[in-house]
């Protein structure tokens, strides 16, 4: 399996320790995230790169209530400790390589200047 189950009390050290995180949020009883999981399963073992987890929003509420969510399943896509994409709904695997291709083409030093500037303007 090449996904990590992620949790309130490993998730700072996972985003901090891998350049790309995609993280699923679920519920077993939840369809559309039975649907998605081979999808994302399948897509983690063609990225090992990558960092791939997965939170189930049942024993980890605290933490899918940081993220407001409110529908699953969800993907949060982090580069650099950075957001960069946040969206609920089963994809389909095609949809999921290429949200994963255009973060990993993201200039990430013109993300942080702007994150830097955004600091400045509001102090």
């Amino acid at each position: 399996m090449a996904t990590q189950t992620l949790t309130y009390d490993n998730f700072m050290e996972t985003l901090e320790n891998n350049d790309i995180l995609l993280i699923d949020f679920y519920a077993d009883w939840c369809g559309p995230c039975k649907m998605f999981a081979p999808i994302f399963e399948r897509t983690s073992e063609k990225y090992p790169d990558i960092k791939f987890a997965k939170v189930d929003t049942e024993a980890e509420q605290q933490l899918a209530a940081e993220f407001g969510i409110r529908s699953i399943p969800s993907l949060a896509v982090f580069r650099e400790k950075v957001l960069v994409f946040m969206q609920p709904g089963a994809l389909p695997e095609k949809v999921l390589v290429d949200i994963i291709e255009q973060v990993k083409d993201i200039d990430m030093a013109e993300v942080h200047k702007e994150i830097e500037e955004s600091k400045a303007s509001a102090a």
